[in-house]
């Protein structure tokens, strides 16, 4: 059976044994809280649990690497979102140890693309509309600083709220320990 497939065999009987009641709660987040974490399939269940956040608790934005890559990009968008409609009041950025991004190499990453039957001219035409693919796609060294400097973009954004906490953690995928890098709180006295 094909994935699309099987997913819609399961949600059909998900809706008519109305396994939805559950999870049902509001839009706003309970713990006023907004995540912004990498995508890692190990944090999935791992994160939340690791928090003591529940389904309801927490606005969860997701990125490759916890990373905010552009001030008015669809990240930050969705983190003011967040705050300006839905009540968020802090943000916390959650890195992770053994991070893909760590590993990140734009130029193999660009090899994969061409086996995968993108061609070569495609990344010429980019080039000359000013897209630097090799910066777009690299990765980071050190997660603390990657976490910072995500930490940095959100708090030093013009449209965001003095008084936002804006936090900075790293998580270790294999046990959950979350390490501070940045106390939100300490930068708003």
């Amino acid at each position: 059976m094909r994935k699309l497939d099987e997913i819609l065999e399961f949600n059909r009987q998900f809706v008519e044994d109305k396994e939805y009641e559950k999870y049902q709660t509001t839009k706003f987040p309970d713990k006023r809280l907004v995540v912004l974490s990498c995508m890692d399939t190990r944090l999935e269940e791992l994160l939340p649990k690791a928090m003591n956040m529940r389904n309801g608790d927490i606005k969860h934005v997701k990125s490759a690497g916890a990373i905010v890559s552009h001030p008015f990009g669809s990240i930050m968008r969705s983190i003011m979102v967040a705050i300006y409609e839905l009540g968020a009041e802090e943000v916390m950025v959650v890195g992770h140890y053994d991070c893909g991004m760590s590993a990140m190499d734009s130029k193999r990453t660009m090899e994969k693309m061409v086996e995968k039957g993108i061609s070569p001219e495609t990344f010429s035409t980019l080039q000359h509309a000013g897209i630097r693919l090799e910066q777009w796609l690299r990765g980071f060294q050190c997660v603390d600083d990657s976490v910072k400097n995500s930490v940095e973009t959100i708090k030093n954004h013009p449209l965001l709220p003095k008084n936002v906490a804006v936090h900075g953690l790293v998580i270790d995928p294999a046990t959950g320990k979350l390490d501070v890098v940045v106390n939100g709180y300490e930068q708003l006295s």
